[in-house]
């Protein structure tokens, strides 16, 4: 009788910690997501006049130290984007970054993931749709095919509801994107540090050319994708990524040529009210 006892009062020890370390847990997780919304008041015009000049090592310290665990990055896992997370690794490795992940990504955009990350060591988060690629497809059909009405609700299911939820749940207040000013006309409008759906966005090689990074690559020994070999210059889902030639835009080749901005650095107006034919991702 003792010993059962004894079993039992240890079960009932060991399923109150289990309860206590998840209500600490849960706590923490509410601390975060409403940190989110204690956000720094910052004088943008004075920020970005501070950062002007001084290189994306500046723009990447000064937002890791004013937003320290409430910064995130996102990356595409594109052509060059070994570039920006390079320079997080060497200036902010602490911070996470976000990939998106479709379900309709290239193969061998899914193996570049890993190898960076196994080379950079970053702390990778995915963001998935609420329904898969298959569940989406029987229910929908495929939506890119589906005209601008289809593809603007393949780009809100697929891309950029993941994305928010991902910063809402990792308590984000501000987040990196290595876009320029130099790959389409909506970026050409972008400063280094803005403002999108009421989260601080910090955009640190916004006044590289292509020519920038690509020497950056060459210093710093850093892979590019794969594709870029078979003429994918600027790469997103399997689905609506072509090879371009070199003497086209390398965005025409994304949404089969049709679209230019995904909708990930737009702000919530503009990707319900105006066209997304202008801009890129």
């Amino acid at each position: 009788m003792l010993v059962t006892i004894g079993v039992m009062d240890s079960v009932k020890q060991r399923s109150e910690k289990r309860a206590s370390a998840k209500g600490a847990q849960e706590g923490k997780a509410r601390e975060v997501r409403a940190g989110a919304h204690l956000q720094p008041a910052l004088d943008l015009d004075a920020v970005n006049a501070t950062l002007a000049g001084q290189g994306p090592e500046a723009a990447i310290a000064w937002a890791h130290a004013t937003f320290g665990e409430a910064l995130v990055a996102s990356s595409s896992f594109g052509a060059h984007s070994a570039v920006m997370l390079h320079l997080l690794t060497l200036h902010a490795p602490s911070v996470r970054v976000i990939l998106v992940d479709t379900g309709y990504l290239f193969e061998e955009t899914y193996r570049f993931v890993e190898l960076l990350r196994e080379r950079l060591g970053f702390t990778l988060h995915v963001a998935q749709p609420k329904l898969t690629a298959a569940h989406q497809e029987a229910l929908y059909g495929k939506l890119w095919e589906q005209g601008d009405a289809g593809v603007a609700r393949y780009l809100e299911v697929n891309k950029s509801e993941p994305m928010t939820r991902a910063l809402s749940e990792l308590g984000a207040q501000a987040w990196i994107a290595g876009i320029r000013r130099d790959q389409t006309a909506h970026r050409q409008g972008l400063r280094t540090v803005e403002r999108q759906d009421g989260r601080y966005k910090v955009h640190p090689i916004i006044d590289w050319s292509l020519k920038d990074v690509e020497a950056y690559i060459t210093r710093h020994r850093l892979p590019i994708h794969p594709l870029v070999d078979q003429g994918y210059r600027s790469i997103g889902d399997w689905h609506s990524t072509l090879p371009t030639a070199p003497d086209q835009d390398p965005r025409d080749g994304r949404i089969l040529g049709q679209k230019r901005e995904c909708g990930l650095h737009l702000d919530l107006d503009s990707r319900q009210n105006a066209s997304l034919t202008s801009s890129g991702l």
